[in-house]
């Protein structure tokens, strides 16, 4: 398979929020260089009553010295004054030392600089300890509670039970343990969490009670056991962790994280967490309204010529999979004479009679897929991710299909890695659904911004050329 793979230079590691708020982690990671800039800017107001173009190019020097910032609540009060205090001498110091090389320090007034180098740090201590007073809000506004569970009664899942239900800052529910090992051998006198199984039953309880999250803190010995239970688990959208550190192949947006100083290796996790999360969706928010701006004169004659070429609704609303394997709505103009949606679906074939003439020339140029950037307004869609299967279809392949599930971590798109490289419209074959399944892993393993941009691109100049096999 020709895959595109982003390079690895293109992408600033930002950290994993294991187990923790969003909203949180991404306001740590913008508060150090947001305190900086903004500091600096009331400096040059000060002296100078504007900002004049040195102000602003150190502003963006400093933003990227200093994003993203590590973590805030985490630590001590006196770990948080002394990290702040050391690295900001450290930046301080770069920045001057810079300055003299360059001669850039002349373009600053000497009063400026210093007043400067001792209102930072003390802004930067007053934002912190105001965001450690804030942050038990924060997670309280966040998405709800992950449901989580342990698999392996250790010390090392001990330990990190007890900072899951210990800590304010974590955003998670903590079920219980799931154990092989016999009664005898559990440390049940240590065990104040209820012991829900064994391994056996995990895949069926976490499908039931919709697990979020899975720490595996098993034995280095029982690999046999991980391997098995991975497999099992590839038909859930839980998010996978092992505790501590193992190496395990067919990893999915594998990372290393840490719960309250606990070494965890991300799994299987979908790449739009933190900062990444923020940024695919205001990349999603602002285009979808740039381009229902632009077409919405499109959009008046598609549905007019809809409602004239046959009887029946003009937007057709389906059942699919979405986030997390969520049932959601999605729009497209109607383009057959029948609105299927219920347990059998039959794909669209080449001559299929079900399909109008005005329909068959909506699918031909994907014209029919405009309606769902409303979907992703709403949140339920990305505009680039996982085509979404009818709900029927996914119940059928995901029995079919080793890891089908996988591609639920993240939105449905409206166009995605596989219908770019030619995987689109009839699937008539297992094979020609494993291949698609193939490209929707491989976007979740190296997914980038520039990935998001290069699949639009090339989706644009696939609709116009008519290099696409929709019936």
């Amino acid at each position: 398979m020709n895959r595109y793979s982003p390079a690895s230079g293109l992408r600033k590691a930002l950290g994993v929020a294991i187990a923790r708020d969003n909203i949180l982690y991404i306001t740590e990671a913008l508060l150090d260089p947001l305190v900086m800039v903004l500091t600096l800017w009331l400096v040059g107001f000060m002296h100078e009553q504007a900002l004049r173009p040195p102000y602003l190019i150190l502003s963006i020097i400093l933003f990227s010295l200093t994003f993203p910032g590590g973590s805030k609540v985490g630590p001590t009060r006196g770990e948080v004054i002394n990290n702040t205090l050391v690295n900001w001498a450290l930046v301080a110091g770069l920045l001057i030392a810079f300055g003299l090389a360059t001669g850039y320090l002349s373009l600053f007034a000497p009063d400026a600089i210093l007043f400067w180098l001792w209102l930072t740090p003390t802004c930067l201590l007053l934002a912190i300890f105001g965001l450690r007073m804030a942050a038990p809000m924060l997670v309280k506004l966040q998405e709800p509670i992950k449901r989580t569970i342990i698999v392996g009664v250790t010390e090392q899942g001990l330990a990190l039970a007890d900072r899951l239900t210990g800590s304010r800052y974590i955003a998670a529910e903590l079920l219980g343990f799931f154990e092989d090992q016999q009664q005898d051998r559990i440390p049940i006198a240590e065990l104040r969490y209820p012991l829900l199984g064994t391994l056996d039953d995990i895949a069926a309880y976490v499908k039931e009670h919709r697990v979020n999250i899975i720490y595996l803190s098993l034995h280095m010995t029982s690999q046999p056991r991980i391997v098995k239970l991975l497999a099992e688990l590839k038909d859930t959208t839980a998010s996978i962790y092992f505790v501590p550190d193992i190496f395990v192949t067919d990893l999915i947006q594998a990372r290393v994280g840490q719960i309250d100083g606990i070494p965890v290796v991300a799994v299987c996790e979908t790449p739009f967490i933190g900062f990444n999360g923020l940024l695919k969706r205001l990349a999603d928010v602002l285009l979808s309204l740039v381009i229902l701006t632009l077409i919405l004169p499109a959009l008046i004659v598609i549905a007019v010529g809809v409602k004239l070429s046959s009887s029946g609704p003009i937007i057709f609303k389906q059942r699919r999979y979405g986030l997390y394997g969520e049932e959601i709505l999605v729009y497209k103009f109607r383009s057959m004479t029948v609105c299927e949606d219920g347990s059998a679906i039959t794909q669209a074939t080449k001559q299929d009679q079900r399909v109008t003439p005005f329909g068959a020339f909506l699918r031909k140029t994907s014209l029919d897929e405009l309606p769902q950037f409303i979907n992703v307004l709403q949140g339920r869609m990305s505009i680039v991710g996982p085509r979404p299967h009818a709900v029927a279809h996914n119940e059928m392949y995901r029995k079919l299909i080793t890891g089908y599930m996988i591609r639920h971590k993240v939105k449905p798109g409206i166009t995605g890695w596989a219908q770019v490289n030619g995987l689109r419209g009839e699937t008539e074959t297992l094979s020609k659904m494993k291949a698609r399944i193939d490209y929707d892993i491989d976007y979740l393993r190296n997914w980038s911004l520039k990935l998001d941009l290069y699949i639009i691109l090339k989706t644009i100049l696939v609709v116009f050329k008519g290099q696409h096999e929709a019936y």
